[in-house]
């Protein structure tokens, strides 16, 4: 299964965090799923980090790529495609980096691994 993460399921793996749910351990631990991470959540992760709001040990752009390589997860980057798809989307969300995830996740045929309930309004295949 190809599996796209949402930032907090990938902050909540890599921190070992218990909010992370069994089927969300299992999808992430399991070594024939396929593992992608969006620019967007680089870039909504790098403005949270600005602001305070999400603590990390290092800045993002130093500590987020080696976490993707230990955890064996490919980056998907944010193509024309992929920012038109926002804009066909219905209004359900506002969030601009959760809206993307959405037209990623139906552009690349992937599972969007999440715990955000207002995302299983979309057209796509949700995992928890």
């Amino acid at each position: 299964m190809k599996i796209l993460l949402d930032t907090h399921i990938f902050l909540w793996w890599i921190t070992d965090a218990t909010l992370l749910s069994k089927n969300a351990r299992d999808l992430i631990s399991d070594g024939f799923n396929v593992l992608y991470w969006s620019a967007a959540s680089s870039w909504e992760l790098t403005i949270k980090y600005a602001l305070g709001r999400i603590p990390l040990p290092e800045d993002p752009k130093w500590f987020i790529p080696p976490q993707l390589a230990k955890n064996n997860i490919e980056s998907i980057p944010i193509t024309d495609e992929h920012a038109f798809q926002t804009g066909l989307l219905p209004q359900h969300h506002r969030d601009p980096f959760d809206r993307m995830l959405i037209a990623q996740s139906q552009i690349e045929s992937v599972v969007l691994l999440s715990n955000d309930r207002q995302l299983s309004r979309y057209d796509v295949q949700i995992q928890w």
